[in-house]
């Protein structure tokens, strides 16, 4: 079965699909989220549907395991937080310079946004990086090295207003646009 194939069944069955695991999870994001997995799924390795003499069985089937799959882990993380206790207070950085480099960071290629958060937000030596996002060590350093240099323009190019959120800088007097 080929994508377009996949494509008709979604079409076809993808409503009646969340509507049944609305009624099994009572969540209708969780029956929504379920169902857009298993298609997922079938997508993956669409001869999975082929020969199949009912491919909306098979992803019933493979959506009430995502969502069995789901319950049962939040069971357990419901069970193990509290014997943690609550979790570290998280406070995001609101200076000016932080939004401005977050505001680049999501500007940029995702490959070289993994590779700088990484290493420069998280400390990872880049082997780890390496091996964290799958990629040759040389592939990493070429990526530290694009982001670094794309970030040094995206943040020459701004400053601070009166709020402390980037702007665009003002262009110098007689260029013209």
């Amino acid at each position: 079965m080929d994508d377009d194939a996949v494509g008709e069944v979604y079409a076809a069955g993808y409503r009646r699909l969340v509507v049944q695991l609305y009624a099994v999870t009572g969540d209708l994001a969780e029956a929504q989220e379920a169902v857009q997995e298993a298609f997922v799924r079938a997508l993956d390795r669409p001869g999975r549907l082929a020969g199949l003499d009912n491919p909306e069985a098979w992803l019933r089937a493979v959506a009430l395991n995502v969502a069995r799959s789901r319950h049962r882990r939040r069971g357990i993380l419901a069970r193990l937080l509290p014997k943690l206790g609550p979790p570290p207070a998280v406070v995001a950085d609101t200076g000016p310079e932080h939004v401005a480099l977050m505001a680049a960071l999501r500007r940029i290629p995702a490959g070289q946004r993994h590779a700088i958060a990484l290493h420069y937000l998280v400390d990872l030596p880049l082997h780890e990086v390496a091996a964290t996002l799958g990629v040759s060590l040389g592939t990493v350093k070429s990526r530290l090295a694009r982001g670094r240099a794309a970030l040094a323009a995206l943040l020459a190019d701004t400053e601070p207003d009166a709020d402390g959120q980037p702007q665009p800088a003002p262009e110098p007097a007689g260029k013209q646009p």
